[in-house]
């Protein structure tokens, strides 16, 4: 019966996870992920920017800044 009642658990806080952080790269910011972060802030008029104190590994750290 616990066991039971843990993966209902298990499954639903797994269904809360979406975003960027629970795709293939887990909100680290590859390669891909930065030219298509560069592309589609171009594409809106502006410049893809790490955000002052972030970390270049992950993507949440840069922002679109319009230019």
């Amino acid at each position: 019966m616990k066991l039971a009642g843990g993966l209902i658990i298990a499954l639903l806080l797994s269904a809360c996870a979406s975003g960027v952080g629970s795709g293939a790269s887990a909100g680290v910011a590859t390669y891909d992920d930065l030219k298509a972060a560069t592309a589609a802030c171009a594409a809106k008029g502006g410049h893809l920017k790490l955000k002052r104190n972030g970390d270049i590994k992950y993507l949440d750290d840069y922002a679109c800044e319009k230019t």
